[in-house]
């Protein structure tokens, strides 16, 4: 899975519209083997992004959990401390 492509579940507040299309862009610039289509691909790259982003909202207004939601500032600094844990290792 693409590294930038985050969870979007189950967070509190829920996910933007914005957050569901950054990974839907990440999804088709990883898929597609491109960052930046060409202009003979713009058009299907575009209506790529709109599809899967369009999608993944479906997918996520669906879903279902007895889970309590995750707090984005708790989870974001758990995975600053894996980072600083696993460059602190792999540097020695």
């Amino acid at each position: 899975m693409c590294r930038n492509i985050r969870t979007l579940h189950n967070f509190e507040p829920a996910a933007t519209s914005d957050e569901v299309r950054a990974a839907a862009l990440q999804y088709v610039r990883k898929v597609s083997g491109s960052t930046h289509p060409s202009k003979a691909n713009q058009a299907a790259f575009d209506e790529a992004v709109e599809e899967i982003a369009h999608i993944t909202q479906h997918l996520l207004d669906h879903l279902v959990t007895s889970a309590p939601p995750k707090d984005r500032e708790v989870e974001a600094a758990k995975a600053r401390a894996r980072a600083a844990q696993r460059y602190a290792t792999a540097s020695t």
